[in-house]
């Protein structure tokens, strides 16, 4: 059975990479028992939409940003 630290640092590492059936399976079986570490699980989630859609606002603006720096047509 894994350990809190050893699954918390599984389901990071599978943000990277895709895990092993072997990983996988002792993970599921971790969560299915473990409530703090599924809730850690849902807070990786909302963390990675929030990086996600920063990243897209971030370059939202930098195109608008080109767009207004852009000189007029001649």
């Amino acid at each position: 059975m894994l350990s809190c630290k050893d699954a918390t640092r599984r389901m990071s590492e599978a943000e990277d990479r895709e895990l092993e059936l072997v990983e996988q399976l002792e993970l599921g079986m971790h969560l299915a028992i473990c409530k703090g570490c599924r809730n850690y699980r849902e807070h990786l989630r909302i963390l990675r939409e929030a990086s996600r859609a920063y990243k897209q606002h971030l370059l939202a603006e930098e195109d608008t940003a080109s767009i207004n720096e852009a000189p007029p047509p001649r």
